[in-house]
């Protein structure tokens, strides 16, 4: 069977493709459940889907992305909009997963997967409550070293002998926790004491931790500086919006999206995913040739 898997995952690339895109647009229909609920702490199972009305949303009214569009963005049942941001993020996590998929061997692919479902999460519950729940923060350093453990390549490592492999793997997975968490945390004490007030939250120091634990130290630290990056950019093309657009400039949203109440998970977040999906072997080959310079 696994011969035959393999012939086919050869034969046929682009039906593994299309099914990681499917697959990954129908996660984010789940995590969008997810975002919503768990803030709110209701259940993510049930009851189903349902309009803000109350009604129950019918399963061809609940088709990832498409039913959206096919909506016009407004209900069926009751005629009011319901925001874009639902077939946005399963389009993200349907090509993220699609890149995860063309970009890593098949085991490590999944690994990912699971990291950036649980990173859109915490980036778009950050964005809404300031806020990073620990189950995906702690959730995610803790299923970072259980999937360290299961799929050493995770974190580079091979070895004829599994079990070496698997504690290799381990000990890079806590080695990542640790220094993702404590470069963060001293950052933000650092940062508090100069600027005399709270700088960073502590659900960024567990994020960051939880990143290390896939990614590693090295991917750990890219995602730090990669994210800042990120809110540079994201900095500076709002204000050159709000040049564009006068109505703007005055925005009540100032303060939430870029000033002291700026949300730094998603930054991390994305960072992690361009580490994982674009820079992994560019960054560890920087780090390897200046620890060889250094030693």
């Amino acid at each position: 069977m696994l011969n035959d898997f393999i012939a086919v995952y050869e034969g046929a690339p682009l039906l593994f493709q299309i099914f990681a895109f499917v697959f990954g647009a129908i996660v984010g229909s789940f995590l969008n459940v997810c975002i919503y609920r768990i803030p709110a702490k209701k259940s993510i199972v049930s009851p189903g889907s349902t309009c803000s009305c109350g009604k129950p949303i019918a399963w061809y009214d609940n088709i990832p992305i498409l039913s959206w569009f096919i909506l016009r963005g407004k209900a069926r049942c009751c005629g009011q909009p319901y925001s874009f941001r639902y077939p946005f993020i399963e389009l993200l996590a349907g090509l993220l997963f699609l890149a995860a998929w063309i970009t890593q061997d098949p085991a490590n692919a999944g690994c990912i997967m699971v990291f950036i479902s649980m990173l859109i999460c915490a980036s778009f519950i950050d964005f809404d409550h300031m806020e990073i729940p620990d189950r995906f923060s702690i959730g995610l350093a803790f299923t970072g070293v259980v999937l360290s453990v299961i799929v050493p390549s995770l974190h580079g490592i091979s070895h004829p002998v599994y079990m070496i492999a698997s504690m290799q793997s381990l000990i890079e997975s806590l080695i990542g926790v640790l220094v993702g968490s404590g470069i963060i945390l001293w950052l933000a004490l650092v940062a508090e004491i100069i600027l005399r007030k709270e700088a960073m939250g502590f659900g960024d120091v567990k994020l960051l931790g939880g990143i290390g634990a896939f990614a590693g130290w090295q991917g750990s630290v890219f995602a730090l500086l990669g994210g800042s990056v990120i809110g540079l950019f994201g900095l500076c093309a709002w204000m050159l919006v709000k040049q564009i657009m006068p109505s703007l400039r005055k925005s009540e949203d100032d303060g939430q999206l870029f000033g002291k109440h700026t949300p730094f998970g998603p930054m991390l977040s994305a960072g992690a995913i361009v580490y994982f999906l674009l820079a992994e072997d560019a960054v560890n080959d920087y780090f390897e040739m200046f620890a060889s310079i250094v030693y």
